[in-house]
């Protein structure tokens, strides 16, 4: 079985940022923690990173969420140190840059041995669990229905707390198994 876990969107500007909140500053010594875990394993670590350019105002996005955030090059763009210090030397880790809430190249990095995915166990954590965290996890579960595509609660922080609520059972309901729930 492959392990492999998916590190949402901890970037700068969610967190301490344009964009950030108290919650997903309570997260980060879990998120940590999963992380060194996952390396004690020798398993996966991906991390995932909101990336937008200058042009960010004029997208879609940009038109119904105006606040620049995650500017490609900028300390907002950067993963958390807390998250990555002392993790280079340990173990590589892999990035991924997407420019939306949910990533659809997927299958070009996490390529399965078994077509449906069944050799797979994917956990994801990060924030915001109401965008990026539920449209990757259920991208994930569309890409490999018969994998295990798990999300820890506990180190998830949504837009607000019912927010959060609501996508753990939209989550659930689409077999994404939930774990850690308060």
């Amino acid at each position: 079985m492959r392990k492999i876990l998916i590190v949402v969107d901890m970037q700068n500007d969610f967190v301490t940022g344009a964009l950030g909140s108290e919650d997903a500053q309570r997260i980060l010594p879990g998120v940590r923690a999963k992380i060194e875990a996952y390396h004690k394993e020798d398993a996966e670590v991906i991390f995932t990173r909101d990336t937008h350019g200058e042009d960010y105002m004029q997208t879609n996005e940009g038109k119904h969420l105006p606040v620049p955030h995650c500017m490609k090059g900028t300390e907002g763009w950067q993963i958390c140190s807390a998250l990555t210090e002392g993790l280079c030397a340990e173990k590589d880790y892999t990035v991924v840059d997407k420019p939306s809430f949910g990533y659809t190249g997927w299958l070009d990095v996490i390529a399965a041995q078994e077509a449906d995915g069944s050799d797979l166990q994917i956990e994801l954590i990060g924030v915001c669990t109401d965008i990026c965290v539920a449209s990757n996890a259920l991208i994930l579960k569309a890409f490999y229905p018969e994998a295990t595509v798990r999300v820890d609660a506990s180190c998830c922080a949504g837009v607000t707390k019912e927010a959060h609520t609501a996508a753990l059972q939209t989550m659930k309901s689409c077999q994404v198994e939930v774990t850690n729930e308060v």
